[in-house]
């Protein structure tokens, strides 16, 4: 199905609007993607923490268009348009939002937990609160004070999770190097084995021909060995008597 009238008008007024922005413009937008906290996608593409997917795909074409490395002179706009790319990825990702959303949430409940314990400390916001049946509060949670706090701290629970991941990793790499390196021992102690099998049986031959020396003669021969005299005596010790002493 093609493109309604309306998306391609919108289509001809965001190129014509992209073509009048100034190249400081699109400079400044290469310098703030590349500045956003790394571990959060919704910053990159500087997006509210519930935008939904229509508004991730949208706000990715714009920013897109304005750091495009055809249209973007900075010598980072590559890396910045790359970088929205991810992102757009990740929140496109049902897993990966899952994951960032829960997070979010996670904040907003420290948060809240937070400020419910400095209400207590000040009974007129606590009276306020109570009357308005929480809508003081959600009034709160909509301030740029709150969406400031709730931004740190998502930052600071995501680079928790993602420090224990890692450390979980080095675990898991550690204990991989580990199991090879037994499997390793164990591959070389079977080659030693295998190797001195080999030898074995390569000598098999000699060692028969030699027993069958050993019970012609009666003494196993030995290459280069020199056989002690037959002296002359009646000592009955001696265990290389050879001959009687001739008694004439």
């Amino acid at each position: 199905m093609g493109e309604s009238s309306s998306s391609i008008e919108d289509d001809l007024l965001l190129k014509n609007f992209f073509a009048e922005v100034s190249e400081v413009e699109r400079d400044n937008e290469v310098l703030r993607i590349l500045g956003c906290f790394k571990l959060n996608a919704f910053e990159f593409l500087n997006l509210p923490f519930d935008s939904s997917p229509d508004e991730v795909k949208r706000q990715y074409r714009k920013l897109s268009l304005l750091v495009h490395p055809d249209k973007c002179k900075h010598p980072q706009a590559k890396e910045a348009f790359s970088a929205l790319a991810k992102a757009q990825q990740l929140l496109l990702d049902p897993e990966e939002r899952e994951y960032l959303l829960s997070q979010i949430n996670s904040a907003k409940e420290e948060l809240r937990v937070k400020r419910k314990k400095q209400l207590k400390k000040d009974n007129a916001s606590k009276i306020k609160s109570q009357v308005d049946e929480g809508k003081y509060e959600h009034q709160f949670e909509q301030s740029d004070e709150f969406q400031q706090q709730l931004k740190l701290k998502v930052r600071e629970l995501l680079t928790e999770q993602e420090w224990r991941r890692r450390k979980m990793q080095m675990r898991i790499s550690e204990e991989e190097g580990r199991l090879k390196k037994d499997e390793e021992e164990t591959k070389e102690m079977w080659k030693r084995k295998r190797e001195h099998e080999e030898q074995w049986e390569g000598t098999r031959e000699k060692r028969v021909s030699s027993w069958r020396d050993f019970m012609k003669t009666g003494k196993k021969a030995k290459k280069g060995e020199t056989k002690p005299p037959k002296l002359k005596t009646e000592d009955p010790n001696k265990s290389y008597v050879q001959r009687p002493v001739k008694r004439g």
